[in-house]
């Protein structure tokens, strides 16, 4: 069975939750409705005919909405950059519809960009063309990466006019999730004093979300425990490609451990484990090698949250499992990256003086570790070796590396297995940043090309060789904030 738009046939579960938790908010109109990019794969795989959706580019944009919709904006709070804010929540985002993929799965529609909520906080609600590429080129990159993620179904925009640092014209993501429910959801009524609030949405995400925490002695509990292992294993295949988020704030920290919100983003290019990729983050606090310990912090702000229904003592326990599982999962990726059989303690310090070598040169992440899944079938070292400075201590790296690898496992085998794990496309800033700059001058082809691209990340694709090169010069010098 498949569904067009106008005709989705479910009202979202989240409005099931007392009133306490949205609000009903319609989408704002915008003139000129224009469809910039369609994710047709994810559609058909979920079902969803937009062929068959009239108006489609207005049903994309927020100016119709499906028959007996009737959209929320839900209210969360958060820590923003440390700092406690009591009320935040949707505020340019609207749940529009939900619905069920083939599969059984059911997942949730949001327009982000649709206009003003209560919560916009004297916002305009609009998302602007440059931040909404990055939004949809960006969930969909990490999906094909194989990292949790929202998705991206569509990408609309409206000549309509709106004021960042400059002028801008609008655009409207529309982004899929099974839930959108944040760590902040959580913290709003741990603050307000509300307990009964925080119960119900616990037992509203376990119901339609961790079933499998009902049959546990202690279901809140069992549900902390399950999140922290998720937001652990996002965290660890984040550092693994190489991904920085930007702004880990905890309301941006999904209850089912997916990436999202898309803001000041990054991939590393030359390698620089202190790396910050949101101009706005004047302290690093999310800079790329804070990420592990953030996700901790974050973890405390939810875990705090949910004291009206865990013990303390229990809540602490649980906690003390993140580092370990975190720690458990990179490993489990460096050992595909490097193609080993399995993973030993004493590969650590392999690992640490490769990064130390990769910092010292800025080596390009990327590039590096999709040259190295060639070398176990065709010994290019002196490819490698111009990957660095100091080259006769990266010869003494490769030297036990190699000696690493007499494990047993075949040449080319090893190399499928890496290949497989070490992408030759990510999506660099710099790709991203030409494609806005087409798209503000009309020309939407650059978008869907990079997103053709970034559907086969581990593939060669040589028609799109050019998006594996090293960045240009001037890609040190873009900057990117929060502003969208």
């Amino acid at each position: 069975m498949t569904h067009p738009l106008h005709a989705l046939p479910l009202q979202p579960r989240f409005t099931t939750l007392s009133p306490r938790f949205y609000t009903p908010t319609v989408p704002t109109p915008m003139p000129g409705a224009e469809v910039v990019a369609l994710n047709q794969p994810l559609a058909q795989a979920l079902g969803l005919d937009l062929a068959a959706t009239p108006d489609l580019a207005d049903y994309l944009l927020g100016n119709r909405i499906p028959q007996g919709s009737q959209p929320v904006a839900s209210v969360y709070s958060g820590h923003q950059f440390g700092v406690n804010v009591p009320q935040l929540g949707d505020g340019r985002a609207l749940l529009i519809a939900e619905f069920a993929a083939p599969d059984g799965k059911i997942w949730e529609w949001q327009l982000k960009g649709a206009g003003p909520t209560p919560y916009s906080r004297r916002g305009d609600g609009r998302a602007v063309l440059r931040s909404s590429i990055r939004e949809y080129l960006a969930s969909e990159a990490l999906h094909h990466l194989g990292i949790p993620t929202t998705r991206a179904l569509a990408l609309a925009a409206s000549p309509q006019r709106v004021w960042r640092e400059t002028a801008e014209t609008a655009a409207v993501v529309s982004r899929l999730a099974p839930s959108f429910v944040r760590f902040g959801h959580f913290e709003y009524y741990f603050y307000q004093g509300e307990p009964e609030r925080i119960r119900e949405l616990a037992d509203w995400v376990i119901r339609h979300h961790y079933p499998a925490c009902q049959a546990a002695e202690q279901p809140y509990l069992a549900l902390l425990q399950a999140v922290i292992s998720r937001t652990a294993t996002l965290i660890a295949h984040w550092q693994a490609v190489g991904f920085c988020h930007g702004v880990m704030n905890s309301d941006n920290m999904s209850i089912l451990g997916l990436t999202l919100d898309y803001g000041p983003y990054g991939f590393l290019d030359g390698f620089d484990a202190g790396h910050i990729c949101n101009h706005s983050d004047d302290s690093g606090r999310y800079a790329y090698n804070q990420q592990p310990q953030i996700g901790l912090w974050n973890l405390h702000c939810l875990a705090q949250a949910l004291l009206p229904l865990i013990e303390r003592e229990d809540l602490l326990a649980a906690l003390s499992d993140y580092q370990p599982q975190f720690e458990a999962a990179f490993a489990a990726l460096l050992q595909r990256k490097l193609g080993f059989s399995q993973w030993q303690d004493e590969d650590w310090t392999l690992v640490t003086d490769l990064f130390e070598l990769m910092q010292a040169t800025h080596t390009d992440w990327t590039i590096f570790w999709r040259t190295l899944s060639h070398w176990p079938v065709q010994q290019n070292s002196a490819e490698l070796r111009d990957l660095f400075l100091a080259r006769t201590q990266f010869d003494d790296w490769l030297a036990r590396y190699a000696a690493r690898l007499q494990d047993g496992v075949d040449a080319a085998s090893r190399s499928a297995q890496m290949l497989a794990t070490n992408p030759k496309y990510i999506l660099r800033n710099h790709l991203a940043e030409l494609a806005i700059q087409a798209a503000q001058r009309g020309d939407y082809r650059e978008v869907q090309q990079l997103e053709l691209c970034l559907r086969q990340p581990f593939a060669e694709q040589p028609e799109f060789a050019a998006y594996a090169a090293l960045p240009p010069s001037w890609a040190s010098e873009l900057s990117v904030s929060c502003s969208s």
